[in-house]
């Protein structure tokens, strides 16, 4: 599966075929799109999800080496669309985007 979209509803728990909450979703993916950008990764104009067309490397381009990307974009889509209610796990996604985000960033350092 190489579309954003359909990445992203799959590891929220939505089946490919239901595009029921795929507003709130594009408003969240885009969220994360722009804290990456605001990291300096990724195109340097920025990058939009609209729709089921948007792939993995229209955003990553040929680089392989930045996976972490896929895991960043969906916990911060998790916790915008869709947060748990319980503390600790919260908590928890915080501290994995915290972590993402400078391995992201050292990476994409050292890498260009």
């Amino acid at each position: 599966m190489d579309s954003i979209l359909l990445t992203i509803r799959k590891m929220l728990g939505i089946t490919a075929d239901f595009d029921g909450f795929d507003t709130d979703i594009i408003v969240a993916l885009n969220t994360a799109f722009m804290s990456l950008n605001q990291l300096g990764i990724g195109p340097s104009v920025g990058f939009v999800v609209s729709d089921e067309e948007q792939v993995w490397s229209d955003f990553l381009g040929t680089t392989t080496n930045l996976d972490g990307i896929k895991s960043y974009i969906y916990l911060k889509t998790r916790l915008l669309f869709d947060p748990p209610s319980n503390g600790f796990l919260v908590a928890s996604i915080d501290r994995q985007l915290t972590e993402l985000e400078w391995r992201l960033t050292v990476l994409n350092e050292t890498t260009v």
